[in-house]
């Protein structure tokens, strides 16, 4: 059984509004609302009319949507898992630029 892939290459300097975030993510405006209740989401703007997310909400919105349809993962879980994905992933980058570091130090 073959299955169609769809890609959409996002901007990471762009700025999208909530039509776009839901068209983007195919998900309902109040799912996007559930997720800025929990705070696992922040658009910019007052009101929904003016709210403007950052392209790294759009991959927020698609790991909330793996955790919770593959996991059975309820908000606040979901909020936690993305928590510690999040550090996981700075500690990696910390760790990859010691042994830079330390490469080059051993190398002089």
């Amino acid at each position: 059984m073959k299955q169609d892939l769809q890609c959409t290459t996002i901007d990471e300097n762009c700025e999208y509004s909530l039509r776009e975030l839901c068209n983007l993510c195919k998900v309902h405006a109040q799912f996007v609302q559930d997720l800025i209740d929990e705070g696992i989401v922040s658009p910019h703007g007052q009101h929904p009319g003016e709210w403007k997310f950052a392209a790294i909400e759009i991959k927020r919105i698609q790991v909330s949507i793996r955790l919770q349809t593959d996991l059975r993962i309820n908000l606040p879980g979901t909020a936690l898992a993305l928590e510690l994905l999040e550090e996981i992933e700075q500690l990696r980058r910390s760790k990859s630029r010691l042994e830079q570091l330390y490469a080059l130090d051993k190398k002089s």
